[in-house]
């Protein structure tokens, strides 16, 4: 079991701040996908990947990190200096 949580237009467009999800996937690309495939709120919230970061256990991401050993995966968009 992995944590979920979803921020920003991702939280609003997938209607959940959190969940916690049983996965199989190896990469956050992989766990995306399987998001993906759940419900048509998931594809449009991962529609463009390209506007969306990710911070595996609190910590900054790609898509292609392994997802064994962690607790939590968060998604959000990328943020702006200020």
């Amino acid at each position: 079991m992995i944590d979920v949580l979803y921020f920003a237009w991702l939280r609003e467009r997938i209607g959940l701040p959190k969940e916690r999800v049983q996965t199989s996937a190896a990469t956050v690309a992989d766990l995306v996908e399987e998001l993906k495939a759940r419900e048509e709120r998931y594809a449009v919230a991962f529609a463009d990947l390209a506007a969306v970061r990710v911070a595996l256990d609190q910590e900054l991401a790609e898509f292609d990190a392994p997802l064994a050993g962690v607790r939590e995966v968060a998604f959000f968009p990328p943020m702006t200096g200020g």
